[in-house]
């Protein structure tokens, strides 16, 4: 079998005597649109926590790519393509959209923070900059300072600078979050056309966005698997349907 993009096999966190993940087997295959659901406190922070390196796991296996990423720090799995959003912006609130982003180009590239004013010179990470404005929206706010951005524009933002990381794997925790409805379809609509060789992982809690996204959806509920199966498999699901989407998608 080839490798997954993205594998746990038993994975466990214990906080004292708290079992926040039980023996988590899961798979992102390479290429997939994959969501992640389940009620709040079913464990999915902790679950993308570990996998991020935030938090070590207290027994079981992390593999990126067929290689074991679970003792890696959280820089060294996004060096490995592992990389992920959060549920809040986390922005260069300071700096401009295009200042954001050659900083996180230099970085990837290895010429550091210090580098920084030196971004005309580097070969090539002009058309990178212009290209990740095009694909995400921003040419026009390319010059606005991060923090003055309108929401949406934000969450877009965060969203291009993840992908500037070259992912590939993308862990998108909850990317629509607090994003106006009008500017919902355009943050799904850019992630649905990000290359198909990156895997994704999304963590979402509306509906009606996991559905039209994923092609594959896992439930985890107080912190172990529940389900797992197709879009479809899923919405027909009685069992889901009684713990987490109340008949919503009959």
């Amino acid at each position: 079998m080839t490798a997954a993009a993205l594998e746990t096999r038993n994975l466990n966190k214990t906080f004292g005597a708290l079992k926040a993940t039980t023996d988590v087997s899961f798979r992102l295959e390479r290429g997939a649109r994959h969501a992640l659901i389940g009620p709040n406190g079913a464990g999915k922070t902790t679950f993308i926590n570990l996998l991020t390196g935030v938090l070590a796991p207290s027994s079981g296996d992390i593999m990126l790519n067929g290689e074991g990423v679970g003792t890696m720090t959280r820089e060294k799995r996004v060096r490995r393509g592992l990389v992920r959003t959060f549920q809040i912006n986390q922005l260069f609130a300071g700096l401009s959209v295009v200042e954001s982003l050659a900083l996180v180009i230099n970085e990837r590239r290895g010429h550091g923070w210090d580098c920084f004013k030196l971004t005309s010179r580097i070969v090539g990470i002009e058309k990178e900059i212009a290209d990740l404005l095009r694909d995400f929206g921003l040419e026009t706010v390319f010059d606005e300072i991060c923090s003055a951005l309108p929401y949406g524009k934000q969450r877009l933002l965060e969203i291009a600078l993840a992908v500037a990381c070259q992912p590939k794997v993308l862990l998108l925790d909850e990317p629509a979050a607090g994003v106006p409805e009008a500017d919902r379809k355009e943050v799904m609509a850019r992630l649905a056309a990000l290359p198909s060789d990156v895997s994704i992982l999304l963590i979402e809690h509306d509906m009606d966005l996991v559905f039209s996204f994923a092609d594959r959806i896992s439930v985890l509920v107080a912190g172990a698997l529940f389900a797992e199966g197709t879009a479809e498999e899923i919405a027909r699901d009685p069992r889901v349907k009684d713990v987490y989407l109340g008949g919503a998608h009959d």
